[in-house]
């Protein structure tokens, strides 16, 4: 797509890798060109899924400080931060699923735009952290807000307060990621699952990613209410009618055909 994020579509999947050496931080330009990627996404009716990654070593490892050190005022630091927001907001609440292949280190804003995505996958090695608090700095691409919700308060402050990196493995276990793999398996496990994904109706995993997604933030009887909505919606669709008339047939489903 361009020198920063290249961006390719094979079997109703787009992939997404971040292309910014040496070590692919998210520099305003770096945000800007993967907000144009996923513009792309959203506006491709052939794309079902996505998939992000960061080329050779890094995921990402965090926004660009030699960048942040011209930056000095408030309104500076509000502007960079409100950048990054919105377009993982963009990705969190978005259509379509998005999957982080996290092949190496994912620090900062790379953590927090992997966070962004729905599924983590992560190859063995890969460092993950919210080290900003050693710059004297807190997250400001959601990194204080996504991970208590993900893996909990007391976890979450822990990593946030002190800075410590953990492991693929350790982010594992406290459900941060996904499943963790070998290097070499990341990208083949990752489109399998993209793929698997790219099957299923579009409605009705739009109506998934809502009701979690935006229900996550609703009061619970909200919540119940617009997964009801969707359910309904779902209910009278095509879709639907053709998922029931597969199953009773003993036949795949063919989404791609309503």
């Amino acid at each position: 797509m361009n020198d920063l994020v290249a961006y390719r579509v094979s079997h109703h999947v787009a992939y997404l890798e971040i292309r910014h050496p040496p070590a692919n931080t998210l520099s305003e330009a770096a945000l800007k060109s993967l907000t144009q990627a996923v513009e792309r996404v959203e506006e491709d009716a052939a794309v079902r899924a996505a998939v992000i990654t960061g080329a050779g070593k890094f995921f990402v490892s965090g926004a660009d400080i030699k960048e942040m050190a011209q930056k000095a005022t408030e309104d500076e630091g509000f502007s960079f931060a409100a950048l990054g927001q919105d377009l993982f907001n963009r990705i969190e609440g978005g259509t379509k699923p998005f999957i982080a292949a996290i092949n190496g280190a994912c620090f900062g804003g790379g953590l927090e735009l992997a966070m962004a995505c729905h599924l983590r996958y992560a190859a063995k090695g890969a460092k993950l952290g919210q080290p900003e608090i050693n710059l004297g700095l807190i997250p400001g691409f959601g990194g204080t807000q996504r991970l208590p919700r993900l893996i909990g308060r007391s976890a979450a402050l822990e990593m946030l307060l002190t800075g410590e990196a953990i492991t693929a493995e350790e982010a594992r276990n406290l459900g941060l990621i996904h499943r963790v793999v070998s290097a070499d398996d990341l990208l083949p496990a990752v489109a399998d699952l993209a793929e698997q994904l790219a099957q299923k109706g579009r409605l009705a995993t739009k109506f998934v990613l809502e009701a979690v997604c935006k229900g996550n933030t609703l009061p619970f009887e909200e919540g119940l209410r617009l997964e009801a909505q969707n359910f309904g919606r779902a209910f009278a669709s095509d879709e639907k009618r053709e998922g029931v008339a597969a199953f009773l047939e003993k036949r795949k489903p063919r989404f791609h055909d309503v």
